[in-house]
């Protein structure tokens, strides 16, 4: 799924003649507290509730206000993992989305960005989770997805991210059709690699919600 397809036509933006006051009311109606602002079709950053409150002046036009973000924005063609990529790089809600042509297009919301995740088929598919911790330079997805076709398997979605705690090491997570993965994780460690978290279906079923929430933790970070 594209960025494009993702574009809350709810949300419209403000422009540069509007004022604080404006802003304010169409924040407290779609409860959001920023907004994006445009000027001749081009993304220009967003205005945040925020701001104008600490102004004590919402007569002001928008331009007298300071923007943010003004980079918070991807192409309508990207796909929606680069939503929550830039949202979490500049901590906002919305995201801009751009067209080729560079006019603004709209914004996407997290909120709906994490929803179509939801019901990809990644996440709806049942099977289990592994984490695995390596060193960078040992990463080899193709490598790992042979390992777990060996074991009558498949990866139905992987995630990298670094290891906050050794700069030289990355955490692989997996999601794998199958809600037993005792097999899988065994030969995963036979290769090398260090397994750190397992999270099985019939776990979460039987009401291990404290693994579930750790898992949830995770994902978060």
């Amino acid at each position: 799924m594209t960025a494009a397809e993702l574009i809350n036509y709810l949300i419209p933006p403000l422009k540069l003649t509007d004022d604080g006051n404006k802003a304010i009311i169409w924040m407290e109606e779609l409860r959001t507290n920023q907004l994006p602002v445009v000027e001749k079709g081009k993304f220009l950053g967003f205005i945040s509730e925020e701001v104008i409150l600490e102004n004590n002046d919402a007569t002001r036009p928008i331009s007298e206000y300071d923007l943010f973000a003004e980079d918070c924005f991807i192409f309508e063609d990207q796909h929606f993992y680069d939503v929550i990529k830039m949202a979490h790089e500049h901590e906002v809600q919305l995201v801009s989305i751009i067209g080729r042509n560079g006019n603004f297009l709209g914004v996407v919301t997290i909120e709906d960005t994490i929803s179509s995740f939801a019901q990809s088929m990644a996440v709806q598919e049942p099977g289990a989770i592994l984490i695995v911790s390596m060193n960078y330079r040992d990463y080899s997805l193709a490598e790992i997805s042979r390992i777990v076709e060996g074991e009558n398997a498949k990866i139905l979605s992987s995630c990298v991210t670094n290891d906050y705690m050794d700069a030289s090491r990355i955490k692989l997570t997996l999601k794998v059709n199958k809600p037993d993965i005792s097999h899988i994780s065994a030969s995963i460690e036979r290769f090398g690699y260090k397994v750190i978290g397992k999270f099985q279906e019939i776990e979460i079923k039987s009401n291990d919600q404290d693994r579930y929430d750790m898992l949830m933790k995770y994902l978060n970070i």
